[in-house]
């Protein structure tokens, strides 16, 4: 299974292009752990969980070349373009007193700490009781609204038909199948729908497509028809599907000779 990057859709192995937005599929590889297809751009196995770059790295490091070792010269430490000169402290003002010496500490009084003028007594903060009795207000419910009916949900369910387009005759598709086949009368494979009473059946095998149901979408894919199936005048190549929308025109055989409408309602 190749899972599209543009949508993530599955698609079946072997697929070249996207069935569900057609966008070109990425190419694929074997593991070389256990044999299993996977992307060539992944970096695990999906089937073994190999490690795919790092058996890469591995191959491309057994034939790297040898890189011989460069030489680092040592640092040098570059001398200072200054040179510090050292601080007088027995100058002031530009005038030079050789004999000056420090002044030695004085003595700061500190008064006595005095009484705060604020009192350190606690304080009671809380408010005064409320001695108004309190009223207590009900909420009435508002009167129902008359002559408004209640919603129902109805649940639509989907049906699916073709419409041949030489005779304007409707063929619903069964709903309770998940693989409808669309042929003729056959020891095989018996047909879910049977094309031998349209005219110009003969084009038409006895096993001639699929149509496929997942979900709410409709899938078809030739499963090895003699004369192909055609989507929208398009041949459609066995092993792809393509994702049916309203609209579609299915021709079983050459010729548009046996043609049918995809709808949906």
């Amino acid at each position: 299974m190749i899972v599209c990057p543009n949508c993530n859709h599955p698609n079946p192995d072997g697929a070249i292009q996207c069935e569900a937005c057609y966008t070109p599929l990425p190419a694929t590889t074997t593991c070389p752990n256990c044999g299993a297809t996977v992307q060539a751009d992944a970096s695990f196995c999906g089937q073994c969980g190999y490690h795919l770059r790092a058996g890469k790295a591995a191959v491309a490091a057994t034939v790297a070349p040898d890189i011989p070792p460069v030489e680092v010269q040592p640092l040098v430490t570059p001398e200072p373009l200054v040179q510090p000169q050292p601080l007088s402290l027995g100058k002031t003002a530009g005038h030079a007193t050789p004999d000056s010496s420090p002044l030695p500490p004085t003595a700061v009084a500190v008064p006595p700490e005095s009484n705060p003028p604020y009192s350190t007594e606690e304080t009671n903060l809380s408010p005064p009781p409320i001695t108004q009795p309190v009223t207590e207000h009900k909420k009435t419910a508002a009167p129902p609204s008359q002559g408004v009916p209640a919603a129902r949900t109805q649940l639509q369910q989907v049906t699916a038909r073709l419409i041949h387009v030489q005779t304007n005759r409707e063929v619903e598709l069964p709903q309770n199948l998940s693989v409808i086949h669309i042929g003729k009368p056959n020891d095989r494979i018996p047909p879910d729908i049977d094309v031998s009473g349209f005219p110009n059946s003969e084009i038409v095998s006895r096993v001639h497509c699929d149509i496929r149901v997942e979900s709410d979408a409709y899938y078809i894919e030739d499963v090895g028809s003699s004369n192909g199936t055609y989507i929208n005048n398009l041949p459609l190549l066995p092993g792809n599907r393509h994702r049916l929308r309203p609209g579609d025109r299915i021709s079983l055989g050459k010729g548009d000779l046996v043609t049918f409408l995809f709808q949906l309602s």
